[in-house]
């Protein structure tokens, strides 16, 4: 790898560099021909095909036989198969929720222009998220990102509810950012160094029982639990995805929380591998309590945000199994299931606005009642999500889970994949309880979904790639596999 800036750099973000022009793009025709709703959601479309493109042209000489990654930016960007693999879900996630948009957003009343830019520029964030080889540029991804995805929680100006999640996730986001900034500052104060890898230098000549150097593995823990609602730093979650515009519920819960779990790779794997001992009991003891009282807390919820924002929270406890296992195969697994849980998530939160009309907004487990007497496919497109979140098979959920469980086995941890197993029992409760509101309870007299064309599309992709990865997920993991080389120290 080489970290010497010439201007050619700036052709290996090409993607990132068409993104923002198209951003600033749809900014401009927003102010200059409001009206023109159409090709604003055009221009947001080739925006994320235009990128992916791209994105794939990078990637191709990376995955050849001997394609070696490679900085820029005197090493401050890095473009490799791991921020690759990150980038092509950020983007199949915004594509997503692009889509389910299109019909939703005149229907609350948001202005167009204005969301689809400043979606386009939090996922931007995200994307130098996945390629920060310096704490610096990571914290700067990490930042744009998170003022974004503030906006666009607060965007239904006139609800309450809205205006307090864009408030609570301001607040805690800011706070979480200072504690990641601390921890980043001590980094700095130890080893004299901001890129990952002369961190990871350091640290290896210096005593390992530092207290500054475990203050700052502890401050940055804590950063990183917020930013990926592990427990306790998730109490602003259901509140966040309650009162946010479901499409940017859905945004939150598949790219924000995949962005901050590749950031968190990047930081402990890149820049602490030599105390992995010390941080692996701290994410264990969080993937317990992260996956446990996500799915308890579940249970007892009457608003399917609130269920899927308790449930997003156990999904993480899953994704930390892998991080604790630290091996090649528990890193993979992570990929992979990040992977899945865009698609079966993204698929659930579209069925909620599926049900979002003028009269119902479709955020209560009661509102699917009937919905298999009176639309027997959209019920099975429900089901479909409802079965690989709770992971099983054939669906992707049960891939997921296979691989994260069957690492944290591999490398021993047989009571952490325990509990899990257990949660995931504890799971199929709440997930067929909308189940059974479907199929076992009547339909409310004129039921009506939403007719929006983009929005099917979306729930057709979803169903696709959650039933594609569970009945053929060879290729997906070994595309996982490959991109975590050179990530492991």
């Amino acid at each position: 790898m080489t970290g010497t800036f010439n201007p050619a750099d700036v052709l290996h973000i090409l993607p990132e560099v068409f993104l923002t022009v198209v951003a600033l793009g749809i900014l401009v025709l927003s102010f200059a021909a409001p009206s023109r709703r159409k090709w604003i959601e055009i221009l947001a479309v080739v925006g994320v095909g235009g990128t992916a493109i791209l994105l794939v042209q990078a990637a191709v000489p990376l995955f050849r036989p001997g394609g070696e990654p490679y900085a820029v930016f005197s090493g401050m960007y890095l473009v490799d198969k791991f921020a690759i693999f990150f980038k092509v879900v950020f983007l199949v996630a915004t594509l997503l929720v692009i889509l389910m948009s299109i019909d939703y957003l005149p229907l609350i009343g948001v202005p167009v222009g204005e969301f689809y830019a400043i979606l386009l520029f939090s996922t931007l964030g995200m994307m130098f998220m996945a390629s920060g080889g310096n704490l610096l540029s990571l914290y700067i991804g990490l930042e744009t990102m998170s003022i974004c995805i503030y906006i666009l929680c607060g965007f239904l100006k006139q609800d309450q509810k809205s205006n307090e999640a864009a408030l609570k996730y301001l607040l805690m986001g800011a706070f979480s950012s200072g504690v990641i900034l601390y921890g980043i500052s001590l980094l700095y104060g130890l080893t004299g160094a901001l890129d990952l890898k002369e961190v990871a230098a350091s640290i290896a000549t210096m005593d390992l029982s530092n207290p500054a150097l475990l203050l700052a593995m502890v401050m940055l823990t804590a950063g990183f639990g917020f930013k990926i609602a592990a427990v306790p730093f998730h109490m602003y979650v259901p509140d966040v995805y309650e009162g946010a515009p479901t499409a940017v519920t859905a945004f939150l819960a598949i790219a924000s929380e995949a962005a901050a779990v590749a950031a968190l790779l990047r930081v402990f794997l890149g820049a602490m591998p030599h105390i992995q001992v010390d941080w692996t009991m701290l994410f264990w003891i969080l993937s317990v309590l992260t996956m446990t009282i996500g799915n308890i807390v579940a249970m007892a919820q009457r608003n399917i945000k609130r269920m899927l924002a308790y449930s997003g929270i156990a999904h993480i406890g899953y994704v930390l199994i892998g991080f604790v296992a630290g091996t090649e195969l528990g890193i993979s697994a992570v990929l992979l299931y990040v992977l899945v849980y865009a698609f079966m998530t993204a698929g659930a939160f579209a069925m909620v606005i599926l049900l979002h009309t003028e009269t119902v907004k479709g955020d209560l487990i009661e509102d699917f009642a009937g919905l298999g007497q009176v639309k027997p496919i959209a019920a099975a497109a429900m089901l479909v999500f409802l079965l690989s979140l709770t992971g099983i098979p054939p669906t992707a959920g049960f891939v997921g889970k296979f691989y994260i469980f069957g690492a944290a086995i591999h490398a021993k941890f047989y009571w952490l994949a325990l509990i899990a197993v257990i949660n995931t029992a504890i799971s199929l409760f709440y997930y067929m309880r909308v189940a059974m509101v479907m199929y076992m309870q009547e339909a409310p007299t004129g039921l009506v979904l939403s007719s929006s064309r983009p929005l099917y599309l979306a729930l057709g992709f979803a169903v696709l790639g959650t039933m594609v990865i569970g009945i053929y997920p060879g290729p997906f993991l070994e595309l996982a596999r490959a991109s975590v080389f050179g990530l492991l120290p």
